[in-house]
């Protein structure tokens, strides 16, 4: 394959590229055809390294995508939520269940009520409900649900939430092995939602689902073969994947053991300690979700203990103040991080984080100049899955009301573009098309200059892994 023309490196220069048996081969202001070469004139437009998701829930993704939307942006209020919710359940068959995400408590500001199990069953008592908050650590389920999985509404037990009567108010909370160990479980189809970050650019996928075992591996696995999963792909998760998980493809792997903190229930620090420091025994990296100071902080302190093993990362960084900063520089550590999040929920942080917080928020251009590796990424079903808008959040740190949070951690739209499409086995190593290296690109329909008005419209006309465009 030969592409003709095309802009390189962010509109530096102008050349044409060769591509054989998946790598690229040359790269030359002028190449001859070969004979049967297809030839794809570029016309000056940006040819680029394709994207990577260095931070995504596979499976939460395929399921959100079924889910009935609950956030504020889809429902406004209560009231909107109820009319989503009765919309829904018209739609579907028999007594299936319905699945909610993104809720948030705001929906609820003013009315004197809350989402609980006695509201769900006041809308739908014919239907078993669950609605997921947008965290991803509250299920809120109503009555027939409850029964549903066995459980009787006026005689709850833990990790239910109980009244003061001992009856379920349906709240649960951090309890997803509860739950999934109590239904029946189908796991989604990845095909649909993995075209469609296909179509964006995304070639390649870290799962940071912190429970993943070796069933999910193996899931993944059949999804690669079958050709509903596109994506290279590495899976974070628990124990379970230190065992020797030989699949004969490069196109998944074993990735970092994956800690969930969460400051109101941390783990025992003794214990943590050892935990990271068994990864590390067994050659493997670790990655600690830390979404507050208190989260940050502790990961800090354990793994300045038990030492930095290359590749060891912080999940989202989402309250960084400068102290911890220059401990993760120090550290060596990489930070995965979400800016979408600010053009999403910034709004919602200028209302809810404390003030001397604020500025610490999802940080992007202090860390890279302490000298910390930086990738950026979606957290979907948490965030949008369209890295585009991401991009376009890191360049402009605004939120849906039109604020500014934090200008001075703004990209460039050429440094947002590099954390997006950085390595997927070292998030934060910058990318370039060049001689010898693996033909995962895409071409875009304008140069780079024209992409830069606005990142959040661009979409690629053609994407390649390894040289291949098919979709299977």
């Amino acid at each position: 394959m030969l592409i003709r023309d095309a802009e390189l490196d962010f509109g530096q220069r102008r050349a044409d590229l060769r591509v054989v048996e998946g790598m690229i081969s040359a790269i030359a202001p002028h190449l001859e055809r070969s004979r049967d070469e297809v030839e794809i004139p570029a016309r000056g437009r940006a040819l680029l390294p394709s994207l990577c998701d260095h931070h995504i829930h596979l499976l939460g993704t395929a399921a959100a995508r079924a889910s009935v939307d609950c956030s504020a942006a889809a429902c406004g209020d209560a009231d909107g939520l109820e009319q989503a919710l009765i919309a829904a359940d018209r739609t579907r068959r028999g007594d299936d269940w319905l699945r909610g995400v993104g809720y948030h408590g705001v929906l609820f500001e003013g009315t004197g009520s809350q989402l609980d199990r006695h509201w769900l069953d006041r809308v739908l008592p014919q239907r078993p409900v669950r609605i997921q908050h947008r965290s991803g650590r509250l299920w809120v389920l109503n009555s027939l649900a409850l029964r549903r999985i066995g459980v009787d509404p006026e005689d709850a037990r833990p990790p239910l939430e109980q009244d003061e009567s001992g009856a379920a108010t349906g709240r649960l909370y951090d309890g997803d092995a509860w739950l999934r160990a109590r239904m029946e479980q189908r796991r989604p189809c990845l095909r649909e939602f993995s075209q469609r970050l296909w179509a964006m650019g995304v070639t390649a996928v870290t799962d940071c689902t912190h429970s993943n075992d070796a069933e999910d591996y193996a899931h993944f696995l059949e999804a690669q073969q079958q050709g509903a999963l596109l994506q290279d792909l590495v899976v974070m998760g628990g124990t379970d994947l230190n065992r020797r998980l030989d699949t004969g493809t490069r196109r998944i792997r074993v990735g970092a053991r994956k800690f969930h903190l969460h400051d109101h229930a941390l783990p025992e620090y003794g214990a943590f300690k050892a935990q990271i420091r068994a990864a590390h025994a067994v050659g493997r990296n670790v990655a600690m979700h830390c979404v507050s100071r208190v989260d940050l902080t502790f990961a800090l302190a354990a793994l300045c203990e038990t030492g930095v093993r290359p590749g060891d990362r912080i999940e989202h960084a989402s309250v960084a103040p400068p102290e911890a900063v220059a401990q993760m520089a120090e550290l060596g550590l990489i930070v995965v991080t979400q800016p979408a999040l600010i053009a999403e929920r910034g709004d919602d942080y200028l209302r809810e984080v404390e003030p001397d917080d604020q500025p610490h928020l999802y940080r992007l251009a202090s860390l890279q100049q302490a000298g910390i590796p930086l990738a950026l990424s979606s957290d979907a079903p948490y965030a949008d899955i369209d890295p585009w808008r991401a991009m376009q959040a890191a360049v402009d740190r605004r939120t849906r009301a039109g604020a500014v949070i934090g200008a001075g951690e703004a990209l460039t739209p050429e440094a947002a573009y590099d954390a997006t499409a950085g390595d997927l086995d070292t998030p934060g190593k910058r990318r370039r098309l060049g001689v010898g290296g693996r033909a995962d690109m895409l071409l875009l329909d304008t140069d780079w200059a024209g992409a830069c008005a606005d990142l959040s419209r661009v979409r690629p006309v053609v994407v390649w892994r390894e040289g291949r465009t098919t979709i299977t």
